[in-house]
């Protein structure tokens, strides 16, 4: 007998929209799907459907696997910058305020 689980249209909005939010944090789509549906009680599966029919319904178009991983690798080397320029940026005040308290000769 097949007996079909009904989730609210609210948990279902909710479920996509971490998907949505979070996908950055995982290092795939499918990892975050089986994170975020552990958390709300439903199977992976059912919860990359939902995100399927999501996208489908806000007319974005799908990207080819390489694409979207040629995104993450790009996003994770901008954040990996903007961390090196920060760290470069205070060394160089460091280093600048140690030459204006310097003692002249």
């Amino acid at each position: 007998m097949n007996m079909r689980k009904r989730y609210p249209a609210e948990l279902r909005e909710r479920a996509v929209r971490l998907v949505v939010e979070q996908q950055g944090e995982y290092p795939s789509l499918w990892a975050a799907l089986c994170s975020i549906s552990g958390k709300i009680g439903c199977t992976p599966e059912t919860l990359r459907s939902w995100y399927r029919r999501a996208e489908e319904s806000q007319g974005q178009p799908r990207q080819a696997a390489s694409d979207r991983e040629r995104l993450k690798e790009l996003e994770r080397e901008n954040r990996e910058l903007k961390r090196s320029n920060e760290i470069l940026r205070k060394a160089a005040a460091f280093f600048a305020q140690a030459e204006l308290d310097r003692r002249p000769k």
